[in-house]
């Protein structure tokens, strides 16, 4: 969300941020609350000054003064009675619109309603040229029994995987890989639940628009995280931490679910699109400054390039519109990898800052030297995801036989050169 006193003064550049984005959200409504809470909050202090007052006033009364003053307190006490829940009630509806308020995007941002306006900025590496007829994951995975789709769909649903011999094994060595490039640059690994609470949804900004995305749990008691960022978000919500703790650099692997709502018919086949995957997340919570979460910013996008270039993988850099970025994102870069199959690029990463957005919804702050208390900035962007970069190794990497390279940086973790047929 963003701070209420930012939004009373700057409200043009909140309504421009509010029609760039599409976000759901009445400003008018919002600004007009707000008074109406600012208002009933000066009425209500000032009986309580009134009721204090007159509490003194009993006290010190004559007999025949003290009934009326008496009178007078439960009347004020009446009044506080009945003003004080429409408070609560007018501030909890202000709380759901600061919700929606958007961050105001970066000037480079493109301009545009949906992802057909995002811009790509440079590709790293060239499309395999076959000399041979190349087969999509799904053949691949087919051919070397290196899974089970129909099985999965069987115990699980659709957009369920089983992955077997080789692949399960690239699978676990892809992620450790993923986790020791984080730890060589400085972050802090940890494991993190899948089980989340509805506040640590608040907090990240997934809740309250994107509640169809995310599954619930015994009747919404805990939920189930479709990415580790929720968690590390929430990790020091509440706390004022000391300025020289910060940044805090995380990396945290964690399943991940995600319902999928309203993609059918994408991704059917599979492991593009899942239900239920794995993630290295990278997470940074910094000051308060703009210069610093810059350089934050080019540093994990550097990471995950760094990544995908270990892998040897075709990709490009894409610079995500305002219209897709979603509410609390100040920047948004997306890395995308070639999948041969589909002759053209898939999102694999999405770097994003989001400023004091996440922090003020997850009461993310420090106390700077002078004793001042800020709300912290945030970053996120992905690590490493699985199975969805297995398509890509897969089809990029495979040999007329239906073989699998493995790349040289994986090779110390997989043990082998290749992956070969399940028998």
């Amino acid at each position: 969300m963003l701070d209420l006193k930012f939004i009373r003064e700057h409200p043009e550049q909140v309504r421009r941020a509010i029609e760039l984005k599409n976000a759901p959200l009445d400003l008018e409504r919002l600004l007009a609350l707000d008074q109406q809470v600012l208002a009933l909050k000066r009425q209500i202090e000032q009986l309580q000054a009134e009721r204090n007052a007159n509490a003194k006033a009993v006290a010190r009364a004559r007999p025949e003064e003290r009934a009326a003053l008496v009178e007078k307190g439960r009347a004020i006490g009446a009044e506080l009675a009945r003003l004080e829940p429409r408070l609560r009630e007018m501030e909890a509806e202000l709380k759901e619109l600061l919700y929606l308020t958007p961050t105001p995007p970066w000037e480079g941002a493109p301009v545009g309603p949906d992802d057909s306006f995002n811009v790509e900025t440079r590709v790293h590496g060239n499309p395999r040229v076959f000399l041979f007829e190349p087969l999509d994951h799904v053949a691949l995975v087919e051919k070397n029994g290196w899974g089970d789709f129909e099985r999965a769909a069987k115990v699980s649903g659709s957009r369920s995987y089983i992955l077997r011999g080789d692949l399960m094994l690239y699978e676990l060595a892809l992620l450790r890989f993923a986790l020791d490039r984080m730890i060589e640059a400085g972050f802090t690994p940890l494991s993190v639940p899948s089980l989340t609470k509805e506040e640590a949804l608040y907090g990240h900004g997934q809740f309250p628009t994107g509640r169809d995305q995310v599954y619930e749990v015994n009747g919404g008691e805990a939920y189930l995280a479709g990415t580790a960022e929720v968690l590390l978000n929430y990790l020091h919500a509440g706390e004022i931490l000391p300025e020289e703790e910060l940044p805090k650099t995380y990396c945290a692997l964690s399943p991940c679910f995600r319902s999928e709502a309203g993609s059918a018919g994408k991704d059917v086949r599979g492991l593009m699109r899942v239900h239920q995957f794995n993630k290295v997340e990278q997470y940074v919570l910094c000051r308060a400054d703009l210069e610093e979460s810059n350089r934050w910013f080019e540093t994990l996008l550097s990471i995950s390039e760094g990544i995908l270039q270990a892998l040897e993988l075709p990709y490009r850099v894409v610079e995500v519109s305002t219209g897709d970025m979603g509410l609390g994102k100040y920047r948004q870069v997306d890395l995308e990898a070639w999948v041969p199959s589909q002759n053209r690029y898939r999102e694999t990463h999405s770097c994003s800052a989001l400023l004091d957005w996440q922090a003020r919804r997850a009461s993310l702050r420090y106390r700077d030297e002078r004793g001042r208390v800020h709300h912290a900035y945030t970053l996120n962007n992905t690590a490493l995801a699985t199975p969805r970069i297995l398509v890509m190794l897969l089809e990029n990497h495979q040999n007329e036989d239906g073989t699998v390279n493995v790349p040289k940086a994986l090779q110390p973790y997989f043990g082998k050169e290749r992956l070969e047929p399940n028998r």
